[in-house]
Formats: structure tokens, C-alpha cells, sequence
């Protein structure tokens, strides 16, 4: 009897942590966005935030749509990939640069709301610390976002609840757009920011919940998706446009234009007031209603907030892109060394990466504006590649409604994009750059498959003569002498935990299944088809704990996962284990509290009527 369990990770993830994803980067716009477009059209920005939101909409309603379609991924590089490979690269790397910037962008807004002097020295050195925290394995924040994104939300509704008796003196001071559609559109094009957590949340619908009746054969998530899409995308369309309308009726708001390139905006009593709009209207219109000093507390409410969704936000890119690059490395598309995990299963090439060179680039940029253009530029390239293959895909059962409304999303998307490419320098040399980048390492990843490849037949050949048969790894027993019911045991390796747990057995008359977890921070297809025979460290256990048992029945039980916890819960409960084995985790100390406490975790899920065992 051999058992060969591979499992895919849980789907946990429900309306309000899903929303929480794409909250932390679209409900975060509005803390730099508002500014910006001041910046840009004055007293007329308002018309410019009212068709950024427009644009918003439209996004979401198509991403409604691909989260339905495709329940196991509907991000850029894995819904495109089916239809070519080449625009799925492109895609991806698009997706790439508009992590890397979504990073420096995020730290450096956080730091302009807290009101620290070189914010971006202070944003390079949260950058790196985030980064140095997922070395001892990838935070997952979707709880810490939703956790977060709830008094930030609130504090969002307050701030409008005060800022409703200002809208008519806003009305007033509404300015109309001058200039011409050429110049309005450069404008327009300017402020179209904060789009990637849409990206973001179709990569999650792979571990989102079932609709109710459905299963992972027959997979659906949108009662998960399109909820969290809707929530979000109403709450950013309403509360950026009222706000963005309420600034007007701050009076005196005047554009400093020292630096052309880099227009920031003064303020009654403050200047630079750019980069952190809400706190100063917070100030101003709380502070105009109960006091001065409830005013402060308000704008020190709003950037202690919004500076730690920012953060999290932070997170979020940087564990995106370890895992768009780990999976991109197991697809044969960059370099094998994007592969190799560090002791707590964390690809570090990909984890320096998704670190410095955030770091870098917003110790080099130093400025929201400058980011801006270079976050655009990807986020748009990839959202535009995936609507516009999705919706010429004639295999994708689209209603004629929804292949209209994204394929006219896609024209717009396409023209924005054509315009930062040709208007924006820096943002066509960033994105050339990581483009050419992507493609070597693409051409260096081919070069090195083709090499081993040969070497492997090679190999292969000639020790095919000289090699011993493989040893049998067949698990057969009689079993007359067993009576119990199954105990369970999680091994990492040969010790006292695979020693106690067959003893165990013998003596009780049970058999014995052992579970081994090769654990992988993304999994693709060709991972829930691995058998245990085909890894190395998995068949040296088993088959040492076969002759350490001495023809007591003993089973190997193997999985490939991405969530050890609920796959050891998992596979336990399936094979009708009364008792659960389990050796005591090596880590200590910081390692044990930031990556949490595995055992809690299974303890927390596992039936009623099966009893955990810690073998210290």
C-alpha cells in the first residue's frame, strides 16, 4: 500500500481578508493621489480624481469577471500563459516592476504621512527590515491587512463625515479644466495610480472559498471575489471623489512649481502639503469644527493608519514578487537560482531582489511624483495585457457584455500606457530596463535547461549499465497482527520522533503512516504530481523507516505544500488517524514568533477525536 498525497494550499480566504488584499493598495491611493492631482490641475483636479475613478470602476467590474473565470489564478502571468508565452513573460515582468515601485512608493508615502525628516532614508531602512523579516519565511499580512484596513477605513468615514458641511464652499471654489484635451489627458494620465491590487487579488483566487456546492474540481469563488472587488472598489470610487472634491473648499491652495518637474502644493500654514493631503484636511476640518487641538490628533490619526497599511502594503509587494519569481523559475523562465530556499523555505535570491532593489530605487527617486510615473507604467502594462488577452480569448465564455466592456477597457488601459511610454522618460527607461533584464535572464534560464538536459542523459546513459537496481519501493504487509485504529506521524527527517512514533505503533498494534511535507512557497501543477519515489530525502526516510520497523505496517504518506499546517490537519483527518505525532519545532526565540507556532496551528484545527502528540 503506498499513499501519495499531494494537496493544494487551503482555501481560507474569505470576502472580507480578500478585500483587505486589494484595500492595502487601492484604499491607500487616496493618501498621495489627491495631492498629486492638486498638483497637477489645481482647483480643476476634481474632474481628473472623478475619471480616475470612473477608470477604477471599469477595472474592477473586468476583474469581477476574471476572478470568475479563473478560480485558481487570474493574474497577468497566469491567465495569459495558455494563449502564448511571450506576452505571459511580458505581463509578468510588467507585473514585476510594478511591485518593485508598489514597495518604494508605499514606505516613502507612509514616512511623508508620519511626518519624518529624509523619509526616504527612513522608507529605504523599513524597505530592508521588511525584507530581512521574510527571510525567516514569506508574511502573509492578509489577517494584519484586514486587521488594519478597518480603522483606517473609519477614519476614512469620519474624515468625510466632516468634510460633507465644506462641499458647497468646495463647489465654489470648483474650477473646469483649461488647456485642451492634449494637456488634460497628460493630466489624467498622470493620476492613474494605485491599480495593481486588483492584479493582486485575481493571483489570490486560488485560495479563496468554494462558493457553496462547488469543489476544487469544479471550482468557483466568485461569492468570495466579487464581494471583496464590489466593497472596495465603491469605497475608493465614493470616498477618493468626495474627498478630492472637499479639498477645493480649503482656500488658498497654491501650486509650487520651484521644481517643473515636480510641482508640490502649499497651504495656509504649511507647505509641501503634497504628499500628506489628508492629514492636513483632517487638521483643517476637524480642528474647524472642535479645536485646534482635536485637529492634531485627527492628522496624527489618519498617518499613524494609513502608515501601517502602507506598510503593509509594503509586505504584500515584496512577498509577490518572491512569489512571481519563484514560479516563473519553476516554469523555466529565469534562472534555476531563483529556486534555492533558504532553511525556512524562503527563495533568497528572489527575496534580494524584491529587498534592494526597492531600496535603491527610492533612495534614488526620493520623491512620491517621480515614483509615481515609473509605478504606473507597469501596473497599467500588465492590467492592459490581461484584459486584452482575456478578452479576445474566444475559448473564455464571455457574455458579449463583458467582452465589450473589457475590451474597451483594454483600448484605454492601452492608450494610457502608450502615452507614459511616450510623455515620461524615466518611465520608459524603467520599464525598457526591466524588460531587458527579464528577457536575459529568460535566455540565461533556457541556456541552463537545455545544458542540464543533456547533462542529465547523459548521466543517465552512462551509468545505466553500472547502476544497481533501484531499491523496491513497494510497501506491502500482512496485517493479521494489527488491530488499532491508524496513528499519524509528521517527519522532517530520521530522530527520535520516527523512532518513538514506530515504537509506538508496534506496541499498540497500529499501523503507522508517516507524513513527509516537501514544503514550496508556490506550487505549480507539476508539484501535485511529485511522488515520493522521485525525491530523494523523502525515499531515504521511508525507506529507512521501513527496516527500522521490521515488517510492522508501516505507509508513506507524501504531499507538496505551501501551508504545512493545514496540509498535515488535512491529509491526518483523510486517513483516519486517531493519534497525530509530532516532533517539537526546532526554531526559537524571533524566528518562532514572527513565523507563528505550527503546533498551535495544527492544534487549533484539528478534529475533536484526534489526540496530538508533542514529542519534546
Amino acid at each position: 500500500m503506498i499513499v501519495a498525497s499531494n494537496t493544494r494550499r487551503p482555501r481560507n480566504v474569505d470576502a472580507p481578508r480578500a478585500a483587505a488584499i486589494l484595500y492595502g493598495d487601492w484604499g491607500t491611493s487616496k493618501a498621495y493621489v489627491i495631492g498629486l492631482a492638486f498638483a497637477v490641475g489645481g482647483y480643476g483636479s476634481f474632474w481628473l480624481i472623478a475619471a480616475m475613478c470612473v477608470l477604477t470602476a471599469l477595472v474592477g467590474l473586468n476583474y469581477m469577471v476574471i476572478c470568475r473565470h479563473y478560480p485558481d489564478g487570474g493574474g497577468v502571468y497566469a491567465s495569459v500563459r495558455h494563449r502564448s508565452e511571450i506576452v505571459s513573460i511580458v505581463g509578468a515582468f510588467l507585473l514585476i516592476a510594478d511591485y518593485i515601485v508598489t514597495a518604494a512608493l508605499s514606505a516613502l508615502s507612509a514616512f511623508d504621512y508620519l511626518k519624518f525628516s529624509h523619509p526616504e532614508i527612513w522608507a529605504a531602512l523599513a524597505i530592508a527590515l521588511i525584507g530581512a523579516l521574510n527571510m525567516l519565511g514569506p508574511r502573509h499580512t492578509g489577517g494584519l491587512a484586514f486587521l488594519i484596513s478597518v480603522p483606517t477605513a473609519v477614519v476614512v468615514v469620519i474624515l468625510a463625515l466632516f468634510s460633507i458641511p465644506h462641499l458647497r464652499d468646495a463647489v465654489h471654489h470648483l474650477q473646469p479644466l483649461t488647456g485642451g484635451f492634449a494637456k488634460n489627458w497628460k493630466g489624467f494620465v498622470g493620476v492613474v495610480l494605485a491599480l495593481s491590487g486588483v492584479e493582486a487579488i485575481a493571483n489570490s483566487t486560488g485560495v479563496m472559498k468554494l462558493n457553496k456546492g462547488c469543489s476544487d474540481a469544479n471550482p468557483d469563488v466568485s461569492k468570495t471575489s466579487t464581494p471583496a472587488i464590489l466593497w472596495v472598489m465603491l469605497e475608493v470610487c465614493i470616498f477618493t471623489a468626495l474627498l478630492s472634491l472637499a479639498m477645493n473648499a480649503i482656500p488658498n491652495l497654491t501650486i509650487d512649481v520651484t521644481d517643473p518637474n515636480n510641482p508640490d502644493v502649499n497651504a495656509p500654514g504649511a507647505t509641501g502639503v503634497r504628499d500628506y493631503m489628508l492629514r492636513y484636511m483632517g487638521q483643517v476640518f476637524v480642528g474647524g469644527s472642535l479645536g485646534h487641538t482635536t485637529g492634531v490628533a485627527m492628522g496624527w490619526l489618519v498617518s499613524i493608519f494609513f502608515g501601517l497599511l502602507l506598510l503593509s502594503a509594503v509586505n504584500t509587494a515584496i512577498v509577490d514578487l518572491i512569489a512571481i519569481s519563484f514560479l516563473m523559475s519553476r516554469d523555466g523562465e529565469l534562472p534555476p537560482r531563483f529556486q534555492k530556499l533558504n532553511q525556512f523555505g524562503v527563495p533568497l535570491l528572489g527575496l534580494s531582489v524584491a529587498t534592494i532593489i526597492p531600496v535603491i530605487l527610492v533612495l534614488l527617486v526620493k520623491d512620491m511624483s517621480g515614483l509615481a510615473d515609473l509605478y504606473a507604467v507597469g501596473v497599467v502594462g500588465a492590467i492592459a495585457t490581461n484584459l486584452g488577452a482575456s478578452s479576445t480569448d474566444r475559448k473564455l465564455k464571455l457574455g458579449t457584455w463583458e467582452r465589450t466592456l473589457m475590451f474597451f477597457t483594454f483600448l484605454i488601459m492601452l492608450a494610457i500606457e502608450i502615452s507614459l511610454l511616450w510623455d515620461k522618460p524615466s518611465a520608459r527607461i524603467f520599464a525598457g530596463t526591466v524588460l531587458l533584464v527579464g528577457l536575459f535572464l529568460r535566455g540565461l534560464a533556457a541556456e541552463y535547461a537545455k545544458r542540464a538536459k543533456d547533462a542529465k542523459e547523459a548521466a543517465l546513459a552512462t551509468a545505466a549499465a553500472a547502476r544497481p537496481p533501484n531499491p523496491i519501493t513497494t510497501f506491502t504487509y500482512k496485517t493479521e497482527d494489527v488491530t488499532g485504529p491508524p496513528m499519524m506521524c509528521a517527519i522532517r527527517g530520521v530522530g527520535k520522533t520516527l523512532d518513538f512514533a514506530i515504537e509506538e505503533a508496534r506496541q499498540t498494534h497500529r499501523p503507522l503512516y508517516l507524513l513527509f511535507i516537501r514544503t514550496l512557497p508556490v506550487l505549480t501543477e507539476q508539484d501535485y504530481k511529485r511522488k515520493w519515489q522521485d525525491d530523494e530525502e523523502a525515499r531515504t526516510i521511508f525507506l529507512h523507516a521501513k527496516e527500522l520497523a521490521g515488517g510492522h505496517p508501516v505507509y508513506p504518506c507524501y504531499a507538496v505544500s505551501d501551508s504545512v499546517a493545514h496540509t498535515i490537519v488535512d491529509i491526518t483527518a483523510t486517513m483516519g488517524a486517531s493519534y497525530l505525532v509530532l516532533g517539537a519545532p526546532e526554531r526559537h526565540g524571533l524566528a518562532s514568533l514572527l513565523r507563528g507556532n505550527i503546533i498551535r496551528d495544527i492544534s487549533d484545527n484539528l478534529p475533536d477525536d484526534i489526540h496530538l502528540l508533542v514529542l519534546a
